[in-house]
């Protein structure tokens, strides 16, 4: 089929009957499964479903369920990233001295299997009200130590082009804000909703850069890269964002791919993760040693603009530190 062409289906998969009816998991899967998503929230659109051939492959191990999320090993988390300590009203988290988190909806296009905020996401929204909204800008507008909005979520880019307009305008029209930066699984998870409407609303007088979380080459489909060379062409910053996940990037092969397909699709490596401590997720997990030594061999093999820089979050909220080895020379 024509890559990245959504053919097992035409709209976004929901539970594990969706999923059994769609041919993506076994009969003998749906009772496992159907408790699964009693906890966590499940949804695959037709893009990612089309690039599945098997539960276990790259993109399938991804996003869908397995029994073994509910399984809560002992260092996994609740909020592994302790965002509720540093939130000083409803959908702000300010962690870092001159940058703060905006969540303005808990909804993503898909449900990521090793999510760190997995148990707060899901299709009822959590879309903050207008008072809450408004709470949430002000907060920005009188603590100038803030120079920059993180827009994350959930997935702000499943606003309508019309209100995330608004909100990126009123941000930007705070006169100490200099950077806006939106984290979004929109352009490669769910591509049709980059339109020429969602570019215009992304187009600022002050600096927008746009961090896609993608973790696979394969993800990048040509309605991506087409969605993507929108986005480029009305000046939107891409960088890249991803997490490595056993079974999906922790080879040298898949991670060089990765690297090369974000390039490809004029998006800047920026940030490999290692996997937060969320409940149900040890399946995922790849030791920070096996990550580094997997960056170490490709040093030389790819260009510096290919390079991201390997992060954790330390405990407690303490934000992202390096753990990795530095940027190659050339």
């Amino acid at each position: 089929m024509p890559d990245g062409l959504p053919s097992r289906t035409l709209r976004t998969l929901r539970d594990a009957d969706a999923l059994l009816a769609a041919g993506l998991i076994a009969p003998a899967d749906l009772p496992g499964l159907r408790a699964v998503e009693t906890r966590y929230a499940v949804a695959l659109t037709p893009t990612v479903a089309a690039l599945i051939t098997t539960p276990d492959d790259p993109i399938g191990r991804q996003f869908i369920p397995h029994a073994d999320e509910l399984l809560t090993a002992a260092d996994e988390l609740d909020d592994p990233t302790a965002d509720a300590p540093f939130t000083p009203v409803k959908g702000v988290v300010h962690r870092y001295p001159d940058r703060a988190l905006l969540k303005p909806l808990l909804a993503c296009p898909v449900y990521c299997r090793f999510c760190f905020r997995r148990e707060v996401v899901g299709p009822d929204g959590g879309l903050l009200s207008e008072a809450e909204l408004d709470a949430a800008v002000a907060w920005f507008a009188r603590t100038p130590a803030v120079r920059e909005v993180i827009l994350t979520g959930g997935d702000p880019l499943m606003l309508s082009p019309r209100r995330l307009a608004g909100l990126l305008g009123r941000l930007a029209a705070i006169p100490h804000i200099d950077t806006l930066r939106i984290h979004s699984r929109v352009p490669v998870a769910d591509p049709e909703r980059i339109t020429a409407a969602l570019a215009d609303a992304l187009t600022l007088d002050k600096p927008l850069y746009l961090c896609v979380h993608a973790n696979h080459a394969r993800e990048f489909t040509d309605a991506a890269r087409r969605g993507l060379r929108r986005l480029h062409g009305a000046g939107i910053v891409l960088l890249g964002q991803s997490v490595l996940l056993a079974g999906v990037n922790d080879d040298e092969t898949a991670l060089e791919g990765l690297f090369r397909a974000m390039l490809a699709a004029r998006v800047k490596p920026y940030y490999l993760h290692q996997l937060d401590l969320a409940p149900g997720t040890a399946r995922f997990r790849v030791p920070a040693e096996r990550g580094r030594a997997l960056l170490h061999a490709l040093r030389g093999r790819v260009t510096g603009l290919a390079w991201p820089t390997y992060v954790e979050e330390t405990p407690g909220g303490g934000g992202k530190v390096p753990i990795g080895p530095g940027i190659p020379v050339a």
